[in-house]
């Protein structure tokens, strides 16, 4: 399509044909702004469809906007994924959005349709739009957290095995159901608490693993990945001694007794071998994304240093249960309607602790299979990701 001087207007998501972490690539909003300036285009309109309604209703994200959008800036003073080009963004509701396909030969149900059967199609709509942006700007500063463990092994203790888990959530917001404080406790509390009690197993270890090893509290998560970008682009060590990012965010162990694990990314380097290895040693069966569409890849740090060419996974639980009176894939998509992002994600949830303390020796182990390992963690060969990021590295 010709966008040079216009506005384009797209749909959440990328082809369901496509494998499930090259799915979440290409749903991401930095990803399709950077190919909307690639072709010209000097705005963007983001049309709520169904599909995106169901993972992030439009009415949320109206409450969200209490919460001010965050870019971190590099040395020369520039915010990260900003495109300069892109004079003005919108969102529209499926209503307005409808309405913007009046008189264009196509209706909005057939252009969602189109794009949930991975057969996308490009039209120009028969109208204009005026967008009018204001901006308040205000420096604000929230550290990381970064520990470090240097390993045993002469020649490989100049490497790092990276944890990862974000210390953020929301803060104070919309009040639900008289409370405005979003407290995070299984998003992200249960992920910072999982990568302490990491951290205290590395440190009781006689010998220590061979490959040093960083422990990353990092913040910003939930304002666009910012704390773990930052890191990525400018960690606390060289970064070519990065060898492996091992990110942990929300354990849902602690919502059902665990019976499988699953590592988003791991197809792509041969982390999927220490996967697997991990879980072979605890019985957990090693599943595939049991959720594709909610796109959690690019959704969580580990992408930030997928982005700069290390190899990464993001750790968490199947949706299998090892009892069967407990049943995750009922229980999962009510947490997400009525305690995800809200203030009710605190302590007063009937948490299974013995279950989150069996996936965090799994998280532990991961890495350990790592940080032993005579060779680093490569890419496969003809990798996507491998192929777009691995010469950052």
């Amino acid at each position: 399509m010709d966008a040079k001087g216009k506005i384009v207007a797209y749909v959440f998501g990328a082809p369901p044909r496509f494998e499930a972490t090259m799915r979440a690539h290409y749903s991401s909003g930095v990803i399709k702004a950077a190919n909307a300036v690639a072709h010209g285009a000097l705005g963007m309109v983001l049309l709520y469809s169904p599909a995106l309604e169901e993972l992030y209703p439009f009415k949320d994200r109206v409450r969200d906007l209490v919460f001010p959008e965050k870019r971190w800036m590099d040395a020369q003073g520039r915010p990260n994924d900003y495109f300069p080009e892109l004079r003005g963004t919108a969102v529209m509701n499926m209503a307005a959005a409808a309405k913007g396909f009046q008189g264009s030969g196509k209706s909005a149900d057939e252009i969602y349709a189109a794009a949930k059967s991975g057969r996308p199609s490009s039209l120009a709509l028969p109208v204009s739009a005026r967008i009018r942006v204001v901006s308040k700007l205000e420096d604000i500063h929230s550290p990381n957290v970064v520990a470090r463990l240097k390993g045993s092994d002469s020649k490989l203790s100049d490497e790092y095995v990276v944890y990862t888990a974000h210390l953020d959530h929301l803060g104070i917001g919309e009040a639900v159901n008289g409370d405005k404080i979003y407290n995070g406790a299984l998003d992200n509390a249960s992920g910072s608490a999982c990568l302490l009690e990491v951290a205290r197993a590395y440190s009781r270890m006689k010998p220590r693993a061979r490959r040093s090893i960083l422990f990353v509290s990092v913040t910003g998560e939930e304002d666009g990945l910012l704390g773990s970008a930052y890191f990525a682009h400018h960690p606390t060590v060289a970064k070519d001694h990065l060898v492996a990012d091992i990110n942990v965010d929300g354990n849902l162990a602690l919502l059902w007794p665990i019976a499988d694990v699953t590592a988003r990314g791991r197809e792509h380097s041969t982390l999927g071998a220490a996967v697997r290895e991990a879980g072979a040693r605890l019985n957990f069966q090693v599943s595939p994304d049991p959720l594709p569409e909610l796109v959690l890849f690019i959704r969580s740090d580990q992408y930030s240093f997928v982005k700069e060419g290390i190899p990464a996974v993001l750790l968490s639980t199947g949706i299998k249960s090892s009892n069967p009176k407990i049943k995750p894939d009922e229980i999962l998509p009510m947490w997400m309607r009525t305690l995800y992002h809200k203030p009710q994600d605190d302590m007063n949830q009937r948490f299974d602790f013995e279950s989150g303390a069996k996936f965090t020796r799994y998280c532990f182990l991961v890495g350990y299979v790592v940080a032993r390992q005579d060779e680093r963690p490569t890419w496969n060969p003809g990798d996507f990701f491998g192929e777009q990021y691995g010469n950052r590295h």
